[in-house]
């Protein structure tokens, strides 16, 4: 049975009204518009900010919860998309343009994480998850070489668009997961047993068994779009397990832990990401085309450096 809260919460099971995921807001905040297309929203607790990307403008903004203001972060930003935070809070940053992963230092210097697997260029990294280990994993579709509007047109050196991992002691770029057709928003589950990897071509989410020594299993299909509806993008959790995905035109969807579509939240343009942040991780923040969105939730977060967090970082 679908039952409809007036323009924004829309209910596909009983889970997404018992679970308290229409609990928040009645409507979704505008922080910010005039963007081509928005992207990689993170939440930074210490400054109290959030960070994105403004992909075919080439720069990244910034919105501050005190003062309302938004400004530029970064301009010449290397077409950025994906964003998050490591465990020392410094930001992790998918250059599409620079095709490369980088991390901000505290000082505000830049370093490169991955650039190359087996000496071959990649693609252009698009998001990034960051495991209790410090390891670093990646999407790396083409959407930044297929033209010059997200980055630049180019050929792909590797052939293929997979996900990666960086080993937290060496550097090295390791291939974990291949077969996609565009792999995009990756997280991993709370216990980090199990990775899930949207495909943004295949219409899918997949569903990885994470080994202790940072392989992963064939996977599996843990959610699909129905033909001509969604095409996920980026993925993040709550804490009770609940799978939130960028649906992009079918706004953003939420999943029970077993995989059933329990309800959506309906958004005005096409969402391209969405993040937990605020002071209690209830505030979702949705990027959709020129837009930064947000609301207050009923239900809180993930924090996006995982388990065993610094306390620091939540004040």
């Amino acid at each position: 049975m679908t039952s409809q809260r007036p323009g924004l919460y829309e209910m596909l099971d009983d889970r997404f009204r018992t679970g308290r995921c229409m609990n928040g807001d009645d409507a979704l905040e505008v922080l910010h518009t005039g963007c081509r297309w928005a992207e990689g929203p993170i939440y930074l607790p210490a400054w109290r900010q959030v960070i994105w990307s403004d992909i075919p403008n080439d720069r990244m903004l910034r919105w501050d919860e005190e003062t309302g203001s938004v400004g530029v972060f970064r301009r010449s930003a290397g077409n950025t998309n994906g964003n998050t935070l490591d465990r020392q809070g410094r930001l992790i940053t998918c250059e599409q343009g620079n095709r490369r992963v980088t991390r901000t230092e505290h000082d505000g210097t830049i370093t490169v994480l991955a650039d190359r697997w087996n000496g071959r260029r990649l693609n252009s990294p698009n998001d990034a998850a960051v495991k209790s280990d410090g390891s670093i994993w990646f999407s790396d579709p083409d959407f930044g070489i297929t033209s010059d509007y997200e980055g630049h047109r180019a050929q792909s050196e590797i052939g293929a668009n997979n996900v990666y991992r960086v080993d937290p002691a060496t550097g090295a770029v390791r291939l974990v997961a291949d077969g996609f057709g565009a792999p995009n928003g990756l997280v991993f589950s709370l216990d980090e047993r199990q990775l899930f990897v949207s495909d943004t071509r295949a219409g899918f989410i997949r569903v990885f068994d994470v080994r202790d020594d940072g392989t992963l299993s064939e996977g599996r299909v843990f959610a699909e779009a129905a033909p001509g509806k969604a095409r996920f993008d980026n993925l993040r959790f709550d804490d009770g397990g609940r799978l939130w995905a960028a649906a992009m035109d079918d706004g953003v969807h939420c999943y029970d832990p077993d995989g059933t579509l329990i309800g959506r939240l309906n958004v005005p343009e096409t969402v391209s990401n969405i993040a937990f942040g605020g002071a209690k991780r209830n505030r979702l923040f949705i990027t959709a085309e020129t837009s930064l969105y947000s609301m207050v939730t009923g239900v809180t977060g993930t924090h996006p450096t995982g388990p065993g967090r610094r306390r620091w970082l939540d004040d």
